[in-house]
């Protein structure tokens, strides 16, 4: 199974997972150009692609979706309330009712040999999921735009192989900096985003001897840097009450505007 961010962050975010037969996003938060650009550089076309899973309906993970499913009549997988929320985002343009399929949290999609699992977060939007995605013994987590965590989404992201997660914010860098104070309360709560702290934690709390790497994702541009997010969750990794230290795992952090080197696990 292959895994790449093509990007990441507040402004926008698209990952691909594929194997040899099968190829999907997870969001289309970039231009339908960028995105292409992206799978290019893995010698992927998009009009190979079998599907587009969206966490959520927000213009950070769905800009580029209108013109790639218009494009290329990629199926368009999403809870029905991510797939309410697109249809009323006038600036995707109108896509075809054909293209969406509405999937609920724990219950799988099979497609042809990947197994993706939608699974509930906690975020402002209509109603945001995750996604675990499987190919044979091998598992893939993703999970951003959540203002917290609890058993439930440790239970649902154990034992996995690669673990994409989010670490939005640095705490004392949005309390300081210059958003209104209604848009830091938002960011700040349950139904927000995770700090680096907070990431740090539920990491944590899914390490085990067979994840081979760990990424961070979905960074803000105002309120955090790629090297303060890095070392705030692996100091939070080094004090936390297991066996595993900070430097035991494959920890780096996606890039905003560019793909990242395509992991094969």
């Amino acid at each position: 199974m292959v895994f790449a961010s093509i990007s990441s962050g507040s402004s926008g975010n698209s990952i691909y997972v594929g194997s040899d037969t099968t190829h999907i996003l997870v969001d289309a938060g970039i231009s339908g150009k960028r995105i292409e650009e992206g799978l290019r550089k893995m010698d992927i076309k998009a009009s190979e692609l079998d599907a587009i899973f969206v966490t959520h309906e927000h213009i950070d993970h769905t800009q580029g979706l209108g013109i790639m499913a218009r494009r290329y009549g990629i199926p368009i997988y999403a809870t029905k309330g991510t797939i309410e929320g697109i249809k009323n985002t006038q600036s995707l343009g109108r896509i075809d009712d054909d293209l969406f399929i509405p999937v609920r949290a724990d219950e799988k999609v099979c497609l042809k040999d990947l197994v993706i699992n939608p699974m509930r977060t906690s975020h402002d939007a209509n109603e945001p999921c995750a996604y675990r995605i499987k190919c044979e013994d091998k598992q893939i987590g993703i999970i951003t735009d959540l203002g917290t965590y609890d058993e439930y989404t440790i239970e649902s992201l154990r034992g996995m192989n690669l673990l994409f997660a989010e670490a939005n914010h640095d705490v004392r860098m949005l309390e300081a900096g210059p958003y209104p104070y209604v848009l830091k309360r938002r960011i700040l709560s349950d139904r927000g985003h995770l700090s680096n702290e907070n990431s740090g934690r539920m990491i944590s709390r899914l390490l085990h001897d067979d994840l081979s790497h760990i990424i961070l994702g979905h960074l803000s541009k105002e309120n955090n840097l790629p090297e303060l997010a890095f070392e705030t969750v692996r100091l939070e990794i080094e004090a936390s009450d297991n066996c595993y230290h900070g430097n035991d795992f494959r920890l780096s952090v996606a890039k905003r505007s560019e793909p990242m080197e395509a992991i094969t696990i």
